[in-house]
């Protein structure tokens, strides 16, 4: 069975109905790519890295990874901590905004529950995901720490992942995230980031720079997600351009990268190809915006699953023989 453990941090998410009432549920960049992961590849056994507190959300979030069937053994309780809060505001074109509370975020102390039995786990597996938030959230403090049990994961041949999903409100500038992305990017073996990650943060609008920046830190798979329009994709000296069908009804962007993440690297770890991996990170991501919140309802998501992503699934695994 193919293992994969995500580092992140899981918020409790407030998000408006149509009746105006507001939603409780749970979400964040690294658990939504954990979902939708384990949603449509059973087989491989996904594992959540986090911390949260000792008070009844973090009791219900937990219950919810496990209703998710995702690996909770190191998810940690922190003391006088609980999980961070957002909201989130969607505009007529299903583009949303967030408002925050997360300053005193259980999962800041993720790095603090590192231990020798924790890293002899994380060893076991075949890939190690992280994001731009991930990092971010990290207390500065113990971000050596990160980077240390980040060495051990890469001399020990876990493929790391990481999807710089860079907001400049989590850092402090522009200097320090640079500073921790360049080592992420020099660490990790797949990068998945969008076009305008290296925009905001480098000032970089063309695939030119941006392949010669990404160059000079030796990735060796590179995943440019180019919003609605399309795919670039680097590897091995060779570069794609996978277009994507465009999807009408947009109701919320939340999640279309995490849920592109999480069927672009349950794909691979499969072993399909490049090109039918962003097919399916492509096409679970189309679906996931035109639902309302970050995760869409199970029993909804089931059926899209069984009649579109497992029959496709299938058939590229027949042509691959």
């Amino acid at each position: 069975m193919r293992r994969i453990y995500l580092l992140g941090e899981c918020m409790v998410e407030l998000s408006q109905t149509s009746g105006g009432l507001l939603k409780q549920s749970y979400a964040g960049d690294a658990y939504n790519t954990a979902v939708y992961l384990k949603r449509m590849f059973s087989e491989v056994q996904v594992n959540f890295f986090t911390t949260v507190g000792e008070d009844q959300l973090s009791d219900n979030m937990v219950t919810s990874f496990e209703s998710e069937q995702i690996g909770t053994d190191l998810v940690f309780r922190a003391k006088d901590k609980a999980p961070g809060l957002y909201m989130i505001d969607t505009d007529d074109d299903g583009e949303r905004s967030f408002t925050y509370w997360r300053e005193c975020s259980a999962a800041r102390q993720a790095m603090q529950f590192v231990t020798a039995e924790v890293v002899g786990q994380l060893c076991m597996g075949d890939v190690f995901f992280f994001s731009g938030i991930s990092l971010a959230v990290i207390e500065p403090n113990d971000r050596e720490i990160f980077w240390l049990l980040m060495r051990k994961l890469k001399d020990t041949g876990v493929k790391i992942a990481f999807d710089p999903n860079y907001r400049a409100r989590m850092w402090k500038d522009k200097t320090e995230a640079k500073i921790q992305f360049e080592r992420a990017f020099r660490m990790a073996d797949l990068v998945l980031p969008g076009i305008e990650d290296f925009t905001q943060l480098y000032g970089f609008d063309d695939l030119s720079s941006i392949k010669k920046f990404c160059g000079a830190h030796g990735i060796d798979e590179l995943i440019i997600k180019n919003g609605a329009k399309s795919v670039y994709c680097m590897s091995e000296q060779q570069v794609q351009e996978i277009e994507i069908s465009p999807v009408s009804g947009v109701v919320d962007t939340t999640s279309a990268g995490d849920s592109f993440n999480g069927g672009y690297m349950g794909a691979r770890l499969q072993g399909l190809s490049i090109a039918d991996s962003v097919a399916v990170g492509a096409t679970v991501a189309g679906f996931v915006i035109l639902h309302p919140g970050a995760i869409v309802p199970n029993q909804t998501f089931t059926k899209f699953n069984e009649q579109i992503i497992q029959p496709a699934l299938l058939n590229m695994a027949e042509t691959c023989q």
